[in-house]
């Protein structure tokens, strides 16, 4: 068995994960945001794809701390960033809608 401060720490950990991990997810996407005008045009898909994965990576770590009940004001915190990170996707789907069409030699 585990003794208490065993127990402490590994629920706290539980927790402490998929805080970080989202965290950092909608911090690397703000910048990726921020980078996308002044991205080339040949890759901008890339950023755009990036958002997506690291929106959908963010939104699994949120289930997971859910799981571990965190306290009211950090859900809050973690809620908003999602929901700063679904803008970001929204503002590329809109551009990937209007995105000059790329050029084919084939």
């Amino acid at each position: 068995g585990f003794t208490p401060d065993q127990v402490n720490e590994i629920q706290a950990n539980a927790l402490n994960v998929p805080v970080t991990l989202l965290r950092v997810c909608h911090s690397h996407a703000n910048a990726v945001h921020a980078f996308i005008p002044d991205c080339n045009p040949n890759i901008r898909s890339d950023a755009y794809v990036s958002l997506h994965l690291l929106a959908g990576a963010a939104r699994a770590a949120y289930q997971t701390a859910l799981v571990n009940n965190p306290e009211e004001p950090l859900k809050q915190e973690l809620s908003g960033l999602l929901h700063e990170l679904a803008r970001f996707e929204a503002s590329v789907l809109d551009a990937a809608g209007t995105a000059p069409a790329a050029s084919s030699s084939a």
